[in-house]
């Protein structure tokens, strides 16, 4: 009988330029660096279609022409286009075949997976209030004693820390 494991997923959600991608960078390098399998899915939070790779080559040409889904492979290397709009859980379940050990979500604030989330601005506390499932907050102003009676806080400057708690969360779930 086969068993079911489930890939860990961890959300960071926070305003723009609250260092959402930095601190993803830097997760997904020191899992890597310790032989973790990651994954990463972004929400392109800055409206329109994100930009394209190579407008001009025949992978393109062949969404352009109508396929909603098309590949390009070399070196290696495989690029996926999915013209269909998925949500976030298929997406997820996509990821299921690839046999990662994480996930790592950069966005969805409304998901209903585990969540950091970036403070970098007083008001920026709202987002405390808007979402679910918190799982530790990194901020880069001092926060009340009430939030960190509430929630793990971290300065953004304790990556160490942070990092620490999100790795262990990564091993925790695989055993």
């Amino acid at each position: 009988m086969a068993v079911d494991v489930v890939t860990p997923i961890l959300q960071i959600v926070g305003y723009q330029n609250s260092g959402k991608t930095t601190v993803g960078e830097k997760l997904i390098t020191k899992l890597t660096n310790d032989g973790v399998r990651v994954g990463t899915i972004k929400h392109h939070g800055h409206g329109g279609v994100p930009e394209r790779f190579d407008t001009d080559k025949d992978s393109y040409r062949h969404r352009k022409a109508g396929a909603v889904v098309s590949a390009v492979e070399g070196a290696g290397e495989l690029q996926v286009h999915i013209l269909k709009g998925l949500k976030l859980e298929e997406m997820v379940n996509l990821y299921g075949q690839f046999d990662l050990d994480f996930i790592l979500i950069e966005g969805y604030k409304k998901a209903p997976y585990r969540k950091v989330v970036m403070i970098r601005e007083e008001k920026d506390q709202e987002l405390l209030l808007k979402v679910n499932n918190i799982f530790a907050v990194i901020s880069w102003i001092p926060l009340s004693k009430e939030v960190e009676n509430q929630y793990k806080v971290f300065s953004i400057e304790r990556e160490d820390d942070y990092l620490t708690l999100f790795t262990s969360l990564v091993r925790e779930c695989h055993g």
